[in-house]
């Protein structure tokens, strides 16, 4: 058996991860088990050469869940694990994103993180360990990665902060914070929560400040007993000579094209540029071939656009569109744009606009799906964000959702789900349209849905928006700069992506993008209290658009209504082999669903079909009253009478006695299968038997 190293690590009190090597995948640059409880999951990394012509890192990280490791198959016909579902690729990018600015620039091999579900307890999730063990495989390769980082789960139950919270403890969590980071520096953050304060915030990621030191802590003694010596990478960076005629072609003209306000204008611009200098820098740098030159030229540029757009920033206080430091850009809110949709919201913020439509369904409508770690859930909100090629003004592939759109519509989702009603009986779907892009699209469509929600009569607790904030640093000059509703430019060319969704009483989403290896969490706490400025003046103009939900669900939506009756009941309105039903809804086109406690959901196209569903489910459930006159169908019959069925599921004996007031001698003398009788109920004995009289119907119909 190989050689197993491992390390202990204490979280908290009976709260503790083990990460393991050298018992399996040992032909990996790295790899290492992790186990939390039962949870166990392998997660490894390997490296290839940088493919010929690269100009950037390519990082791939991939996580898989498999169902065996819970001892569950896999749901639908095919019995093998297909696509990766939404939460795999979730964890995928909430992996990538601290690791990513760990390795070092011009650094361009190929390198794979894989990590494999093994075992599954179902409370302790294995996501956080494929974050931690990403930096531990890493760790003990040879490759290059300036860490480690340490990653945690924080829920908040009662006010008290809890690391690494069951499935059980998060169901009673306010707050759920994923965070990676190194000692003292946070690189990134993820999650959502019921409205708390930045405080509340700041105080948990402190809170995981101190338990990502001691995972770093166990990581570092681990690579010292079992970890492989580094080797020296090879970085791929621009020559100097390149960079010296690059930045003499472009010296005098670069600056003030870097500032031009509209993205198209700008952009336009540098393309002219880039080529003009092309020409000239292939004059005087001689010693690489022309693909190659083109290459260093390409990344040289960029460089020099960077480096000029963050000087100016840093010594001017220009941005690329002219804003101060602190400015939002102009933003519009419309709803009501639709004529036959539920709900519509257009958001505008600069040239960054969405489009949300909102539809009403009912509880067939709701999205469920597998999981490894406990029952499927049934999700009655969902949010899909739809990122297309003209949003950008391009033209590429056209093809279905990738990472970033499950990404950024996942963040807008649980943003918004906050402030929808536990209660509220109609599913949500919400679909964003990015209409045109130039930053912070995802903060734009959490607006536009709350816009939306608000048109279509959806009863939120309050209004949600998202706004995002940059951050451009000087190490040297130890200078740090906030940049309040990024534009494209400045998250391409910036160190921070912060985006904070919220009330005006607190904070249900945020996310964290970082270039750099870290920043402190005080400057983290400055960025939450410029978002929260922000955020107060997008609500603002929210409000005058559409200052609270409209006080009726929209006539183009299904007519909901919620009815109680007695369980003993729901057999009657469901009938014998569900005919009942099932002829209620084939007749009105609507949809009816029945708890066990007896409360029953409806859901019709329009009031006037909504009140004959429920008089036909009344008329199904409704108890028989001894007195009472009702029509009914002769189901059978009998020399001694017939059997007719006055309610939906119900029959009472007619009994030849009760025909007329005289004698009959047939009972096919007055009436047959399949006609229609006027009956009064007599009697019901103790056994629910029921007695009919069409005598005493007729009497009293004369009177």
């Amino acid at each position: 058996m190989a050689d197993e190293k491992k390390v202990v690590i204490e979280l908290a009190p009976g709260k503790t991860i083990e990460i393991s090597t050298g018992k399996m995948a040992n032909l990996a640059n790295g790899s290492c088990i992790l186990k939390m409880g039962d949870t166990q999951i392998l997660v490894t990394a390997c490296s290839g050469p940088a493919r010929p012509g690269s100009d950037f890192f390519p990082l791939q990280v991939d996580y898989r869940e498999k169902y065996c490791s819970a001892g569950k198959f896999p749901g639908g016909f095919i019995k093998r694990e297909g696509r990766p579902s939404d939460k795999e690729i979730l964890t995928c990018r909430m992996t990538d994103r601290p690791i990513r600015p760990l390795f070092p620039k011009g650094f361009f091999d190929e390198v794979q993180v894989q990590a494999l579900t093994l075992s599954c307890d179902g409370e302790n999730d294995p996501d956080v360990l494929c974050m931690l063990g990403s930096s531990a495989a890493l760790m003990l390769s040879d490759l290059p990665f300036m860490g480690p980082i340490g990653s945690v789960r924080i829920g908040m139950i009662d006010g008290e902060f809890v690391v690494n919270p069951t499935r059980s403890e998060m169901a009673k969590s306010r707050l759920e914070l994923i965070y990676s980071g190194i000692e003292d520096k946070v690189i990134m953050i993820e999650g959502e929560s019921d409205q708390i304060t930045e405080q509340q915030l700041e105080d948990a990621m402190r809170f995981a400040n101190e338990i990502v030191k001691k995972m770093i802590a166990g990581q570092i003694e681990l690579s010292k007993i079992a970890g492989k010596a580094k080797k020296e990478p090879t970085l791929h960076l621009v020559p100097a000579n390149v960079e010296a005629a690059l930045y003499d072609a472009c010296k005098d003209k670069i600056e003030a094209i870097c500032i031009i306000p509209g993205k198209a204008e700008r952009c336009e611009a540098l393309d002219a540029l880039r080529n003009e200098a092309s020409v000239k820098v292939a004059e005087t740098v001689t010693d690489l071939t022309p693909e190659n030159l083109e290459l260093e030229i390409r990344k040289g540029f960029d460089d020099l656009v960077k480096a000029t757009t963050r000087k100016a920033i840093l010594e001017k206080n220009y941005r690329p569109d002219g804003r101060g430091l602190e400015d939002l850009r102009p933003v519009t809110s419309e709803v009501g744009l639709l004529p036959v949709v539920h709900g519509s919201g257009l958001f505008s913020r600069g040239e960054t606009q969405a489009l949300v439509i909102v539809t009403l369904g009912g509880d067939k409508d709701s999205q469920t799906g597998d999981s490894i770690t406990g029952e499927a859930e049934e999700k009655k909100f969902y949010l899909h964000y739809n990122f297309p090629n003209y949003s950008v003004g391009e033209v590429g592939r056209i093809m279905g959702p990738g990472r970033r759109e499950i990404g950024h519509g996942n963040l807008a989702e649980r943003s918004v789900k906050q402030v929808v009603p536990k209660d509220f009986p109609y599913t949500i779907r919400c679909v964003s349209e990015v209409m045109s892009s130039n930053g912070s699209t995802s903060m734009a469509s959490v607006c536009g849905a709350t816009l939306a929600m608000m048109d279509a009569g959806v009863p939120i607790v309050a209004p949600v928006a998202g706004i995002s904030c940059g951050l451009v640093t000087d190490e040297a000059n130890n200078k740090e700069l906030l940049l309040t509703d990024i534009i494209g430019a400045e998250d391409h060319f910036g160190d921070m992506d912060f985006k904070v969704c919220g009330t005006r009483t607190g904070i249900t989403g945020f996310q964290l993008d970082l270039k750099l290896p870290g920043i402190s969490i005080d400057l983290l706490a400055k960025a939450m209290v410029r978002n929260n400025t922000a955020r107060m003046q997008i609500l603002d103009n929210m409000e005058t658009c559409i200052s609270a939900p409209r006080a009726e669900i929209s006539p183009n939506a299904p007519q909901m209504a919620v009815m109680k009756i007695n369980p003993e009941k729901i057999g009657a309105l469901i009938g014998p082999g569900g005919k009942n039903i099932k002829g209620i809804t084939e007749e009105t086109n609507s949809e009816i669903n029945i708890d066990d406690d007896g409360t029953v959901k409806i859901y019709a196209k329009d009031m006037a079909t909504l009140e004959k569903v429920k008089y036909l489910v009344d008329s199904c459930t409704a108890e028989a009253e001894i007195g009472k006159l009702y029509r009914g169908t002769v189901k059978a019959i009998k020399d001694f009478g017939a059997f007719v069925e006055f309610m939906p599921g119900q029959e009472g004996l007619l009994h030849i006695s009760e025909m007329a007031d005289y004698r009959v001698n047939q009972v096919t003398d007055i009436c047959n299968v399949d006609d229609k009788v006027t009956v009064k109920v007599l009697d019901i004995d103790q056994n629910g038997r029921v007695r009919l009289s069409r005598k005493a119907a007729l009497a009293e119909m004369d009177k």
